[in-house]
């Protein structure tokens, strides 16, 4: 099916938006870090960092089977069919919500959006107050909420996420996402790879093993995070740590817009793809 002038004008957004991926240039400060990230790595034994890589998979990857499954999920699912109802009456499952228009899509899509850049926000305010529980949950929490904003944007496109293809997919979209903008051009790559390699989209065939050094950067930025909090914590305003709640809530707002903005692309992509453009 040919697509609307509506539609290529998205599609040449999304073109504009993975060309700057791929010609994105690292920074001196991006290559000086990257190098002192790999000696320090180097530092560790291989079968230590293995494990250690393995041990990140296997959590990440239950979390978001975890989260897939939650009641909470399931009620954002009828949430986004009743929203398509609004445009659609016929809608009755995700699959359906293909036949809507790009505009409405993104219309729904934008409201998960801007609904866990908002969880992103609270959570990281609340992390700036300082407290050790707020502090010890901040990374668990953030995942949670990313991911989470990965799965919604998915179903709102029509992709029902708990086949092995899609979730995996997901996944690999949040991974992708929370990488360095100097390697998101690659793993960008990767994905169209895998849209080229898997006809029905259903099993999965490929890498699993997705965790290594350089996806290091975004945990140890939230761990550097967390220190700026916590030796500004003190600093209050009127009684609230207010310099070190603008930290929080600044750098969680920021990791969920790079997260949701990336996922959102992928999944308009394939939207359009599926109507009649070649991956």
């Amino acid at each position: 099916m040919p697509l609307t002038d509506r539609e290529q004008a998205v599609l040449q957004e999304i073109r504009e938006w993975e060309n700057k991926l791929y010609t994105y240039e690292p920074n001196d400060f991006e290559r000086s870090y990257e190098k002192y990230l790999e000696q320090s790595l180097a530092l560790l034994p291989q079968e230590v960092q293995q494990q250690l890589f393995s041990l990140l998979d296997s959590w990440l990857f239950h979390l978001h089977a975890l989260i897939q499954g939650s009641h909470l999920q399931v009620d954002a699912k009828e949430r986004i069919l009743t929203a398509g109802r609004i445009f659609h009456p016929d809608i009755q499952s995700l699959e359906d919500m293909n036949a809507l228009q790009i505009d409405q899509l993104q219309y729904i899509a934008k409201q998960q959006i801007a609904r866990h850049r908002m969880y992103s926000l609270a959570q990281g305010g609340a992390a700036g107050t300082g407290g050790a529980i707020m502090i010890g949950s901040d990374i668990p929490a953030m995942t949670v909420i990313n991911l989470r904003s990965v799965q919604l944007i998915a179903m709102t496109y029509g992709v029902e996420v708990n086949t092995p293809f899609e979730m995996m997919s997901s996944f690999k979209v949040f991974h992708a996402a929370t990488l360095p903008l100097r390697l998101q051009g690659r793993a960008w790559e990767d994905l169209m790879e895998d849209l080229d390699r898997h006809e029905d989209l259903y099993f999965y065939e490929g890498k699993e093993d997705l965790t290594d050094g350089t996806w290091l950067e975004q945990p140890i930025k939230q761990l550097l995070k967390a220190v700026a909090i916590i030796m500004l914590r003190k600093k209050s305003i009127q009684g609230m740590p207010l310099i070190s709640m603008a930290i929080g809530a600044g750098s969680n707002y920021q990791l969920t817009r790079r997260v949701t903005d990336f996922a959102h692309k992928y999944y308009q992509f394939r939207y359009l793809a599926n109507k009649g453009e070649e991956y």
